[in-house]
C-alpha cells in the first residue's frame, strides 16, 4: 500500500470512529458566519444555556482553533481533562453545560496556534473522535469565521448535522460576507436553520430609543434574499458577554428572544 493509498484509508477509519463517537447524540447545531466579530460565540453560548434549561445535556464544542474564546466566555479557569475509556470529557461549565476546546490543551490560554492547514483539520477531526460525547443530547458547534479549512472540516466531518444558525449583522460589510457563508452551506446540502442578527441595536439608556449603529434590517435582507427563516434581531448588551455575568442577570427582553430561537430550532 503506497502512502497516498495509506492516509484515505486513515480517514476513512476515522470517519467510522467520528460517526460512532457522535452517534448518540439527538441535536448536532452548527453556528457560522462569515464574518469575524459578529457575536457568533455569544449567540452559540446563550443558545446553548436555553437548551441546558430545557433539561437537555449540552456540549459547545469550539472548533476555532486560532482564536478558542468559548473557554473565557463560559468561565472554564485551569480546567482538568479526564478520560473515561481512554476518551477526553468535555469540561462542565458552572452553569451546568459542557464545554470542548483547543485550549484546554494548550500550555496557557495565551499560547498561539501557529499551525497550517492540515495539522489544524487533522486536530478538529481529532477533537470530533476522540471524546467522550455519550451523556451529550446537544452539540452545538462555534464554527470559525469564514469559509475555509476549519468550518469546512467541521460540516464535512460531523454526519447528519441537524442544520446551521448563521449569524450576521446589520452592516453591509458584514452581509456581504455572510452571503458567501450561506452560499457555502447550501454547496454543501447542509440544511440552514435560519438567520440570526446580532447587534442590531443599542436601546438608550435614557430615553429608550433604539439606536441603528450598523444599519437596519440587514438580517431581513438576507433572509429574503435565500429564502430562509429570519430568527430574529439581537440588541446590544454589556451582559451577554461579560465571563462574570450569570445568565439569570441578563436582560429580560434578551433572554426572550434567545429562548424564542431555541424553540424555532426544536420545531424544525
Amino acid at each position: 500500500m503506497n502512502k497516498e493509498d495509506a492516509q484515505k484509508l486513515a480517514i476513512m477509519k476515522q470517519d467510522v470512529e467520528i460517526a460512532r463517537a457522535l452517534s448518540n447524540i439527538k441535536h448536532k447545531i452548527v453556528v457560522m458566519s462569515g464574518k469575524g466579530g459578529v457575536g457568533k460565540s455569544t449567540v452559540t453560548v446563550k443558545l446553548a444555556e436555553e437548551f441546558n434549561r430545557d433539561g437537555y445535556r449540552v456540549c459547545v464544542l469550539d472548533a476555532d482553533i486560532h482564536g478558542p474564546d468559548i473557554p473565557e466566555m463560559m468561565q472554564v479557569h485551569d480546567p482538568e481533562v479526564t478520560l473515561t475509556a481512554n476518551r477526553i470529557n468535555p469540561i462542565v461549565t458552572p452553569s451546568g453545560v459542557s464545554v470542548l476546546s483547543i485550549e484546554f490543551f494548550l500550555p496557557s490560554k495565551d499560547t498561539p496556534v501557529i499551525w497550517r492547514g492540515p495539522k489544524k483539520t487533522g486536530a478538529i477531526r481529532q477533537l470530533l473522535s476522540d471524546v467522550n460525547w455519550d451523556e451529550i443530547d446537544v452539540l452545538m458547534v462555534d464554527n470559525p469565521p469564514g469559509t475555509g479549512d476549519e468550518p469546512l472540516t467541521v460540516l464535512q466531518s460531523i454526519p447528519s448535522i441537524d442544520g446551521v444558525v448563521i449569524v450576521t449583522t446589520p452592516h453591509e460589510f458584514a452581509i456581504h460576507d455572510v452571503e458567501k457563508c450561506v452560499n457555502m452551506v447550501k454547496h454543501l446540502k447542509i440544511p440552514v436553520l435560519g438567520i440570526v442578527e446580532n447587534m442590531s441595536y443599542l436601546m438608550c439608556p435614557s430615553c429608550g430609543e433604539k439606536i441603528f449603529l450598523f444599519g437596519k434590517e440587514g438580517g431581513k435582507y438576507l433572509a429574503e434574499k435565500f429564502n430562509l427563516p429570519f430568527l430574529g434581531e439581537v440588541p446590544f448588551d454589556t451582559g451577554m458577554t461579560a465571563a462574570d455575568t450569570p445568565p439569570e442577570s441578563i436582560h429580560s427582553e434578551i433572554r426572550k428572544i434567545f429562548k424564542n430561537l431555541k424553540e424555532s430550532l426544536k420545531d424544525r
